[in-house]
């Protein structure tokens, strides 16, 4: 039976699927919308992503789209280990700018659902980590936005020991006080 479990901000959620395993290697339901709905969780995915990274300390965030582009994901890897991360953009909301972490590996085999309203990203703990994602809408580049990492508002404690590897894209990010998040809670 798939374990779900909260993490601490609102709808966000390890899942963590069984696996069935012999000598020939093993079998797992990594998806099952079924399941999902049963646990309250109702979302239409309409893409998969995949990413490799190379090297260890590669970091991929805090990413996010804007309404009416806006995205949940499923995230899960298929081999390696990233530390996740996931942070509340919803101005208004009690635990806006206050992130949750955990680390997602293929030898732990779990996943963590990021609704819509909260940003999201990885630093791989291991060389030739792939990450995989469902995301319930399409990519928008007018509509897809960053927030620097080492925001100090958040202070994240990334499990890092040297610098990063990062894209121009993350390089260039702003902080959170300086973006327009598009998403609002009425508490």
């Amino acid at each position: 039976m798939t374990e779900i479990r909260p993490l601490g901000l609102e709808g966000v959620v390890e899942i963590i699927p069984k696996k069935f395993g012999d000598e020939r290697g093993f079998f797992s339901e990594t998806f099952n919308a079924k399941v999902l709905k049963e646990a309250g969780i109702e979302i239409d995915f309409v893409q998969d992503n995949h990413s490799f990274s190379a090297q260890k300390g590669v970091l991929r965030g805090l990413h996010f789209q804007t309404p009416p582009f806006a995205q949940d994901k499923l995230v899960r890897v298929t081999r390696g280990a990233v530390f996740d991360v996931v942070v509340d953009i919803r101005k208004g909301s009690p635990t806006f700018a206050k992130w949750v972490g955990v680390e997602i590996s293929a030898k732990k085999w779990n996943q963590v659902l990021v609704p819509k309203g909260f940003a999201h990203g990885f630093v791989t703990l291991e060389p030739d980590t792939e990450f995989l994602y469902k995301v319930s809408n399409y990519y928008s580049r007018d509509c897809d936005r960053s927030i620097r990492f080492d925001d100090p508002q958040i202070g994240v404690e990334w499990p890092i020991d040297s610098a990063v590897i990062l894209s121009d894209k993350d390089r260039a990010a702003g902080l959170l006080a300086e973006t327009e998040t598009g998403f609002h809670c009425e508490v």
